[in-house]
C-alpha cells in the first residue's frame, strides 16, 4: 500500500517523511508483527531506539517486508550509558547489526544526560558516523536550548532534528523557536499526549473533528503536520495505524489551528531532560 506522505528537507539536504511510526514500548516479541502491519498499511518511516529493546524486531519486519531500502526511513538512538566516543561507536555498530542494515537514515543522541557531561563528546562521534555514510543524518532528542547552544558552539555542527515531547498542551515554544532559527526540524514524540492529558476531550479538538468528519486523534495529528512537526504516533492495533495515516484528505483552517495551539499549558507528561541521566 502506498500513502502519499509529504517529506521535509533537513538542513543536510536529506529528506524525511513527515509522518512515521514509533515503536516506543512495543513488546520486543510483538515488534516484528506490529512493524510488519505498519509497513503493510503504508508507513515507511520507522522510529526505534536501543533502549526500547526492539531493534531486532524492527529489522526482521523490514527484511520480511520486501520493501526496497531506498523507500524506507529508519531512525535509532544512542542510550545514555553508551555516550562517549568509543562506546558510541560500539553502540551504533550493535544497533546496526540488530536492525540488519548497512546504514540508518537518522541517528540521535537519545537524551542529553547533562550530569554525565558526555553529550558533546558523543556528538563528535556521531559526526564521524555520519561521515562514514552509515548514518545519513544525525540529530538529538530531548535537548533543551542551552544544550543545543553548547553543542553548536563547541562543534559547529547543527543537528538535523531535535525529537522532543510535544503536543498541543505542551509545545515547548523556546525549543521550537530555537529550532526554526537554526534550521533544525522538530520531531514530536508523545504527539497525542500519551493518554495522560485529555486532548481528545478538549472542545476545540472535538469541534474540529466533527466539522471534518474525523476523529480527535486525526485532528491532533493534522495539527502537527500543518504546524511543521515530524510526527510518529504509535499503536499496536492495525485499524488505529490506518486511522492515524488517514490525515491527508482534509486541512484545518487558520482558526482551527490557532484554537488548538491555544491549548498550550505549562508542564510535561514525561521526565524533564535534565533529570534523565
Amino acid at each position: 500500500m502506498t500513502v502519499p506522505v509529504p517529506t521535509l528537507t533537513l538542513n543536510d539536504g536529506h529528506t524525511i517523511p513527515q509522518l512515521g511510526f514509533g515503536v516506543f514500548k512495543v513488546d520486543p516479541d510483538e515488534t516484528r508483527r506490529v512493524v510488519g502491519d505498519a509497513l503493510k498499511v503504508g508507513y515507511r518511516h520507522i522510529d526505534t531506539a536501543a533502549i526500547y529493546g526492539n531493534e531486532a524486531g524492527v529489522g526482521a519486519a523490514l527484511d520480511a517486508s520486501g520493501i526496497d531500502r531506498a523507500e524506507l526511513f529508519v531512525t535509532t538512538k544512542l542510550w545514555n550509558d553508551r555516550q562517549g566516543t568509543e562506546s558510541a561507536f560500539e553502540a551504533f555498530d550493535e544497533s546496526l547489526e540488530k536492525l540488519g542494515l548497512d546504514y540508518v537514515d537518522l541517528y540521535l543522541i537519545h537524551w542529553p544526560a547533562p550530569a554525565n557531561d558526555r553529550y558533546v563528546q558523543s556528538w563528535k562521534a556521531l559526526e564521524q558516523i555520519r561521515e562514514s555514510g552509515r548514518a545519513r543524518s544525525i540529530g538529538v532528542s530531548n535537548f533543551l536550548e542551552p544544550q543545543l547552544e553548547r553543542l553548536i558552539s563547541e562543534t559547529g555542527v547543527v543537528p538535523a532534528v531535535n525529537q522532543i515531547e510535544l503536543h498541543p498542551a505542551h509545545q515547548q515554544p523556546g525549543e521550537t523557536a530555537f529550532a526554526r532559527a537554526h534550521g533544525i526540524r522538530i520531531e514530536a514524540w508523545g504527539p497525542l499526549g500519551q493518554g495522560k492529558y485529555p486532548l481528545f476531550e478538549e472542545p476545540v479538538v472535538a469541534v474540529a473533528a466533527e466539522a471534518h468528519g474525523k476523529t480527535p486523534a486525526q485532528v491532533v495529528i493534522r495539527w502537527h503536520l500543518q504546524t511543521g512537526n515530524v510526527v510518529f504516533p504509535k499503536s499496536n492495533r492495525r485499524e488505529r495505524m490506518v486511522e492515524n495515516l488517514d490525515v491527508f484528505d482534509f486541512e484545518l483552517s487558520h482558526t482551527e489551528l490557532a484554537t488548538i495551539s491555544s491549548l498550550e499549558r505549562v508542564g510535561r507528561v514525561s521526565a524533564h531532560p535534565n533529570d534523565v541521566n
